[in-house]
């Protein structure tokens, strides 16, 4: 229940500041022309060319229009349940990778407002969600409740690829590695849509990167309970290469009384199993068989 309402008031207090940076239009609009001015200039694939194939289908539209409102949010919030409910350690992490993404994201609304390539009369798009629905946006004029002028960077790509990330770090499976069409799906839907531009992803992978370079990502999988345990065995393994062990000691170059009870342990095993092993043994005779002796002896 904490992380519930923990995660609430942090998107509480997003939706707040993404509001506070609402008003900005006609900075909104001149960052806009130059984002694709520079897109142009940098010779990348033009956003309307991802839309003009997905034009050719209403159905695959209104399917893009679907996952861009319904899967971003749905998808991220069932991930971080998962994550807390059956990899706790994870979970912590990939929260403060999303948090500081999110302030990152917040703090970009604010310095640089960016008007989507849907409102930007020189790109030639369409605004999908309005012609074939569904659509999560009203009138840029009388929409209180987002701010569409925050366009910079994509949340939506960079919640996608830490759902995809944070999946991939806890799975064992050869094929953990498609998660990562999560994010490429939902890269191609907000560019089709005519949400965002290629830079805006770009953003959000580099504000994720400084993210996941500050966030403490947890220990492997071996918990610190068993850290005794296989002191333990690095000991009996360094006894049996030949080389005296070399103990992790305290502060005060004292080993602990609970490490040095387990290499004693560990040194007791190991000079038993040696006992044991330089024991004689009695050798083991053969049965006898009737008549093998007179098979044997030569004929007279």
């Amino acid at each position: 229940m904490k992380e519930l309402t923990l995660v609430a008031v942090l998107f509480l207090a997003y939706k707040s500041g993404r509001l506070a940076a609402d008003g900005h239009v006609e900075r909104a609009f001149e960052t806009a022309h130059d984002v694709w001015h520079l897109e142009r200039m940098l010779r990348w694939p033009s956003e309307d060319a991802v839309q003009d194939l997905l034009l050719r289908s209403a159905g695959l539209t209104e399917m893009a229009n679907s996952y861009y409102a319904w899967v971003h949010f749905p998808a991220t919030g069932l991930f971080l349940v998962w994550m807390y409910w059956r990899k706790r350690r994870h979970y912590y992490w990939v929260r403060r990778v999303m948090v500081l993404l999110t302030a990152a994201a917040l703090v970009v609304h604010l310095v640089a407002p960016l008007a989507p390539p849907r409102m930007l009369a020189e790109a030639g798009m369409v605004d999908t969600g309005r012609i074939f629905g569904p659509s999560v946006y009203g009138a840029p004029g009388t929409d209180s409740m987002a701010n569409q002028y925050a366009a910079m960077p994509s949340l939506h790509v960079g919640w996608a690829v830490v759902v995809a990330v944070g999946l991939i770090a806890v799975s064992r499976c050869r094929w953990r590695w498609l998660w990562l069409i999560h994010p490429l799906v939902t890269l191609l839907v907000v560019v089709g849509t005519a949400n965002h531009y290629w830079l805006d992803a770009v953003v959000a992978c580099v504000l994720l990167a400084g993210s996941f370079g500050l966030a403490v990502r947890p220990r492997p999988d071996a918990a610190a309970g068993r850290k005794g345990d296989r002191e333990a065995v690095d000991v009996m393994d360094t006894s049996v290469q030949g080389r005296a062990p070399e103990p992790a000691t305290g502060g005060g170059g004292r080993l602990p009384r609970r490490h040095a009870h387990r290499m004693v342990a560990a040194r007791l095993r190991y000079a038993a199993w040696w006992t044991w092993a330089a024991l004689p043994r009695p050798r083991r005779r053969s049965a006898w068989r009737p008549g093998s002796l007179q098979a044997r002896m030569p004929d007279e």
